[in-house]
């Protein structure tokens, strides 16, 4: 029986739900794991993760297809990331069969929050992992909790797609040879004034140069970039500082292979973007949300595809996407999950 919630009407937020998983790490290895309806973490007040930010996360999400089945988007990818993340931080791996294993567990025991076909919404899922035991020196913590827990969310776009308006922030998102390329909280954590500075300015997102150079686009605070060509290419910054996308690295495939069109993954320079016909973020949550508008200390630049809609190739992108996640149109192999 689905849960008593108007689906329809969901935002983008935490909605309860009955079960989450949870396994502990302790003496070098990683305990059975399990399912439990108890949403509450009991820590040491000198947990790593409290004091020296040692946690990182993944966002994924389920799906009820146009024909009922409830599925998974590539959570394969999501696991590989995430043992990168947890490497970079100096945290144990969480095995990516175990992985996969618990995001099927906890969207079979959440059935009921899976919202229907056609809804807009989706269940959205957050497997984290996080230094538990105490650590008062800066050193990795010795003992990890890994957790999974997910949430009915609705469509990114109440109300229909209104193309962004970004902002060339002065702040920068990551440093070279640091932490970037990987889902980690901190990350997150210092992107929050800017991103605070930009709505209180009129702006919906920022845009981050190289910390290097400042010349080049990197991301916004949670997506990758996408950019396409008045001729009809995709193009997307290539850059050892910025988060691999899985969204990003499915749409270029889909660009590609669904839609013969050439691809390109290659530095792009700030002074190019008067030159581009559309540009689009690329995450999870939106899968593409259009940029109408770029803003860089006064000067505008505006996209001709406009303030109003996508841009014509961003739609086919975008509805090619998510017709495979509803499965209205035929998966690549391995790509799609089914839990039901």
């Amino acid at each position: 029986m689905a849960a008593n919630l108007d689906f329809a009407s969901l935002g983008f937020g935490y909605i309860k739900t009955d079960w989450r998983y949870v396994s502990n790490f302790k003496n070098g290895a990683w305990d059975e794991g399990a399912l439990t309806q108890d949403d509450k973490i009991v820590i040491s007040e000198c947990a790593g993760v409290l004091q020296y930010a040692q946690t990182v996360f993944e966002g994924l999400k389920a799906y009820t297809t146009q024909d009922g089945h409830v599925v998974v988007f590539r959570p394969d990818l999501n696991a590989d990331r995430m043992i990168e993340s947890a490497k970079r931080l100096i945290m144990p791996e969480f095995p990516k069969e175990r992985f996969i294993d618990a995001v099927k567990k906890v969207v079979e025991a959440n059935l009921d929050y899976v919202p229907p076909f056609g809804s807009g919404a989706s269940l959205y899922l957050r497997p984290y992992m996080f230094g538990s035991d105490p650590v008062i020196g800066v050193k990795p913590a010795n003992e990890y909790q890994f957790r999974i827990f997910c949430t009915p969310v609705g469509p990114y776009f109440k109300g229909g797609v209104k193309p962004l308006t970004l902002n060339v922030s002065d702040f920068d998102r990551a440093a070279p040879h640091g932490t970037g390329h990987i889902k980690a909280g901190l990350n997150y954590a210092m992107s929050l004034y800017a991103i605070t500075w930009a709505h209180d300015n009129g702006f919906d997102e920022n845009m981050y140069l190289d910390s290097a150079t400042r010349t080049k686009v990197e991301e916004t605070g949670g997506a990758n970039f996408l950019f396409v060509t008045k001729d009809g290419k995709v193009v997307t910054p290539k850059s050892d500082t910025i988060l691999p996308s899985i969204t990003r690295r499915s749409l270029l495939y889909v660009a590609k292979e669904y839609l013969g069109l050439e691809v390109e993954e290659r530095e792009i320079y700030k002074e190019e973007l008067s030159d581009f016909a559309e540009c689009g973020l690329c995450g999870t949550a939106a899968v593409i949300s259009p940029v109408g508008k770029i803003v860089d200390h006064g000067k505008e630049i505006c996209l001709p595809s406009g303030m109003s809609a996508m841009g014509p190739v961003t739609q086919k992108l975008y509805d090619t996407l998510t017709g495979i996640q509803m499965g209205k149109i035929e998966a690549p192999k391995d790509w799609i999950v089914r839990i039901k």
